[in-house]
């Protein structure tokens, strides 16, 4: 049968490339390595589809990587830039998406077209057909989807003539697939702690040996402060010859994204854009030594937004607040985030993975909230009029919007709403009043939804916990308009 060479065709054959529960499982514990070969087999791919190493350099890649905050260090960094070149055409790589995979591959700040998505996507997919030869037997003659989504972005931005790429790391940083550029124009790593997945390693001096892989010789090396990591940080920039710099904290400033937290990431990207711009000769008015922000980042640094992270969206008589926040420290600036300012959540919609510690996740949300309110945990949870609990599965009918599709889910857990009644538990202890009625495990987020739209009266809808979650629910409930950066 012929191919049609539409979007959803392409979403189709990209979602073929997923991998299973197991395998995603078997790749976090080996640290993102797949095996030894996951780099040479990233420039094999490379090469199937018509490119040397060396041709990405012409990207003038900025490359993030860090355990936390490395989405909105790239966008501010993104906005930074666009703004100081706004005629020329600046790419942004991120993953996760929220609705759209072409979410990922920006050019300008908004995602690039169905249209423009298919167009390359069939290109490389072609290109990868018609020489099916593998660098070893093992090797699919598909990458997966990762590995597919960077070549294609990297195939886009050449394509379409970039002048730079903010290009942030998917898992780790030494076998990410994105590590592949030679030289790119400055590095960073945002801070670092353990992660949830156990995928780095055990040991903050593992993950910070992994995340430093993406330092590269003779390229600025730049880190925000760190505790323990700093030193193994600065040990690999030494070995490998790549300069290394710690960025001072900018002070206080407007920013675009809410949170105490994201200063540390402003900074970072202060750094980052100033690097950049002395390397490609682009003028910019440096700092005063009080200040440490040049005068034109400060307008792009209040205009960054970055969808699904501590937004707010009115939908009268519902207001949602959505943010990703998926580990006990993001969790922690989400509460700090959801009760600040005149909010009071009325409604909690939430899920993790699973095999989480769910009531870990729960209780510092909870706690945290409490401290920003200035009442008790328990006082909180009263506040709330009903919680639910649900799946990342789109649709009441147990299907996945296709570009939401999730291969990585354990069936079983699903079948059986596992994580989901794992949570109602964890919730009812932790708040033994509450009403057990009133909290529900559902198994799609077209459920949870409906529970939230048929509540009376004005409601705000905290959603929490998984940022596949807020993509789901921004697809369901119609808030894809809250997706722009602009």
């Amino acid at each position: 049968m012929a191919r049609t060479k539409t979007y959803a065709e392409a979403i189709s054959l990209l979602n073929t490339c997923q991998s299973n529960a197991a395998t995603i499982e078997a790749i976090r514990k080996s640290g993102g390595r797949m095996n030894e070969f996951a780099i040479p087999e990233m420039h094999d791919y490379l090469r199937r589809i018509g490119y040397q190493p060396d041709d990405l350099n012409k990207l003038n890649v900025v490359h993030i990587t860090g355990t936390k905050g490395k989405g909105s260090t790239s966008a501010f960094t993104e906005r930074i830039i666009r703004a100081h070149i706004p005629d020329k055409k600046i790419g942004l790589y991120t993953s996760p998406h929220l609705c759209a995979v072409r979410e990922r591959i920006r050019i300008n700040g908004e995602p690039i077209s169905e249209e423009v998505f298919a167009k390359y996507f069939f290109e490389v997919w072609e290109r990868l057909e018609s020489d099916t030869k593998t660098l070893t037997p093992q090797t699919p003659v598909f990458p997966i989807y990762f590995r597919l989504l960077t070549l294609l972005a990297f195939h886009t931005f050449l394509s379409l003539g970039v002048s730079a790429t903010v290009l942030e790391v998917g898992i780790g940083g030494t076998y990410d697939s994105t590590n592949i550029v030679p030289r790119p124009v400055v590095t960073g790593i945002t801070s670092l702690g353990l992660d949830h997945t156990a995928v780095l390693g055990n040991t903050i001096e593992e993950i910070a040996t992994n995340k430093a892989g993406i330092y590269k010789q003779g390229v600025p090396a730049l880190s925000v402060k760190q505790d323990k990591a700093g030193e193994v940080l600065n040990e690999i920039a030494e070995k490998v010859g790549a300069p290394f710099e710690v960025v001072p904290t900018i002070p206080p400033t407007t920013l675009g994204l809410p949170g105490a937290h994201q200063r540390i990431n402003a900074s970072l990207a202060v750094a980052l854009a100033s690097h950049f711009f002395k390397s490609q000769s682009i003028p910019f008015e440096l700092p005063t030594t009080s200040s440490l922000i040049p005068p034109t980042f400060a307008e792009p640094l209040a205009s960054t937004r970055w969808p699904g992270r501590c937004q707010a969206v009115s939908q009268p008589p519902l207001t949602w607040l959505l943010d990703g926040a998926h580990t006990v420290e993001s969790l922690r600036s989400c509460g700090e985030w959801a009760w600040a300012e005149g909010r009071q959540p009325d409604v909690l919609v939430f899920n993790c993975s699973g095999g989480r510690a769910a009531e870990s996740l729960l209780g510092e949300l909870l706690a945290t909230g409490a401290r920003t309110k200035g009442v008790s945990s328990e006082e909180l949870g009263t506040q709330f009029d009903t919680v639910v609990f649900c799946t990342n599965v789109t649709y009441t009918d147990g299907h996945f919007k296709s570009d939401l599709d999730a291969k990585a889910i354990d069936p079983n857990d699903l079948s059986q709403l596992a994580t989901q009644n794992a949570l109602r538990d964890a919730w009812l202890r932790l708040n033994p009043s509450f009403s057990p009625e009133r909290v529900h495990a559902v198994a799609s987020i077209q459920h949870a939804v409906k529970i939230v739209r048929d509540l009376e009266g004005e409601k705000q809808v905290l959603v929490a916990g998984s940022l596949h979650l807020v993509g789901g629910i921004m697809e369901v409930a119609g808030l894809q308009d809250a997706l722009s950066m602009e």
